[in-house]
C-alpha cells in the first residue's frame, strides 16, 4: 500500500525567494522601505539636533549651504533653512510624521472598508445598496480634492488629515472585498457552513475574511504610498499637519520661496527623500501585485 507523500511547507526564506527572487529592483525597494522606516523610527537618536527645539536654533545659522559649519561647531550635511534648522534633522523628523499619518490612515481605511464590504456581502438588500452608493459617492471625488473638502470642514491637524485620508481609502477596499465575497458566497463550503448552522458572524470572519483579505493586502502598499503623497500635497498647500509637527510636504513648502534665490537645498532634500520613499514602496507593491496575478504566473 503506497503512502501519500505531502509536500513540505514553504519556509519564510523560500517564500521570500518566490516573490522577490530574480527581481533586483523589488529587493532594492524592500531595502529602501526598511531603511526609511528605521531612519524615521530612530530619528530622535540619529538626528544631529531636534529641529523643533527653539532653544537649540541660532538665527546666525540660517540659510547655510550643505556641508557648512554651524555656530556650535557641528557640520550641517544638508544645510539649514531660514531659521537655522538643520535640514537633515528636519527631514528625519518629517519622515516620522509622513509615515505615521499614512500608516494610520491606511490601516483605519482598510479596516473600515473590509468590515463594510463583508457586511454588504452578508446582509445584502438595502444595506448592501446603501454601502455601495456611499462607495460610489466617495470614489466620484479625486482623492486629494475629497481630502481638501473634508479638511475645510474638520480643520487642520495630523488627526484631521488621518481622518480625511481614511475616508478616501475605505471605499476602494469595501468594493474589492464585496466583489471577492460575492464570488466566495457561491462556493460549496459556504453552503456547507450554513447547513451546519454556523452563524453569520463566524462565516464572515472565519470563512470569508481569510479569502477576501489577500487582494486587499496586495493593494495596501500602493495605498500607503498614495497616502504619503496625498499628505505631502495637503501639507504643501498649508491645510495638512501644523507647523509644530511638519511632514515632508511642509518642509518642501518652507523652501519654495528660496528656490529662485539659489537656496535649493531647503526644498530639494525633503523632495528627494519623498520621491525615493514613495518609489521604494511602489516598486515592492508592483512586484506583489504581479506575483498575486495568476495570469502572469501562468505566462511565466
Amino acid at each position: 500500500m503506497s503512502e501519500m507523500i505531502s509536500e513540505p511547507p514553504i519556509g519564510r526564506l523560500e517564500g521570500f525567494r518566490a516573490v522577490f527572487g530574480g527581481y533586483p529592483a523589488a529587493i532594492a525597494g524592500l531595502f529602501g522601505i526598511v531603511f526609511f522606516s528605521l531612519i524615521a523610527l530612530l530619528a530622535p537618536v540619529l538626528a544631529p539636533q531636534n529641529p523643533f527645539d527653539q532653544s537649540r536654533l541660532d538665527i546666525m545659522d540660517g540659510l547655510l549651504p550643505p556641508v557648512s559649519t554651524l555656530m556650535d561647531g557641528t557640520i550641517s550635511v544638508l544645510g539649514t533653512d531660514a531659521v537655522g534648522r538643520d535640514i537633515l534633522s528636519a527631514v528625519m523628523y518629517g519622515m516620522r510624521t509622513s509615515l505615521f499619518v499614512a500608516l494610520v490612515a491606511v490601516s483605519a481605511g482598510v479596516a473600515v472598508g473590509v468590515v463594510l464590504g463583508l457586511v454588504a456581502v452578508m446582509r445584502g438588500g438595502w444595506i448592501d445598496a446603501v454601502i455601495m452608493r456611499a462607495v460610489d459617492l466617495t470614489l466620484s471625488f479625486p482623492g486629494v480634492l475629497l481630502a481638501l473638502l473634508l479638511l475645510v470642514v474638520f480643520g487642520s491637524g495630523a488627526d484631521k488629515v488621518i481622518l480625511a485620508l481614511a475616508i478616501g481609502i475605505w471605499a476602494q477596499n469595501a468594493r474589492l472585498v464585496r466583489a471577492v465575497g460575492l464570488s466566495e458566497m457561491k462556493k460549496d463550503y459556504i453552503a456547507a457552513a450554513r447547513l451546519a448552522g454556523i452563524g453569520q458572524l463566524r462565516i464572515m470572519f472565519h470563512f470569508l475574511l481569510p479569502n477576501a483579505i489577500s487582494p486587499v493586502l496586495v493593494i495596501t502598499p500602493m495605498a500607503i504610498s498614495g497616502a504619503i503623497v496625498a499628505e505631502a500635497t495637503l501639507s504643501f498647500l498649508g491645510v495638512g499637519v501644523p507647523i509644530t509637527e511638519p511632514s515632508l510636504g511642509l518642509l518642501i513648502a518652507n523652501g519654495n520661496d528660496y528656490l529662485l534665490s539659489g537656496r535649493w537645498w531647503i526644498s530639494v532634500a525633503p523632495g528627494l527623500v519623498l520621491v525615493m520613499m514613495v518609489l521604494s514602496i511602489n516598486v515592492v507593491a508592483d512586484r506583489l501585485r504581479d506575483h498575486a496575478n495568476p495570469y502572469l504566473q501562468v505566462k511565466a
